[in-house]
């Protein structure tokens, strides 16, 4: 394998997810579905994420120590 193979490859796989993301990008905004993904969370959610959080750091402080 010389570099410039693996250069080119590198390049290949990089330009083509970033190519595709702005191709999804665009049926997004085009499309009249709402956005998946991000959305506000009410209190009661952020605060079970915050407490199962605050769980799993003192699992991994615990295993760690």
């Amino acid at each position: 394998m010389n570099a410039n193979w693996l250069i080119n490859m590198i390049l290949r796989r990089v330009i083509g997810r970033l190519v595709n993301r702005g191709v999804d990008a665009g049926f997004r905004a085009v499309s009249d579905k709402p956005q998946r993904g991000k959305r506000q969370m009410s209190d009661e959610e952020r605060a079970e994420r915050d407490r199962i959080r605050a769980m799993r750091q003192a699992r991994r402080a615990k295993r760690n120590s």
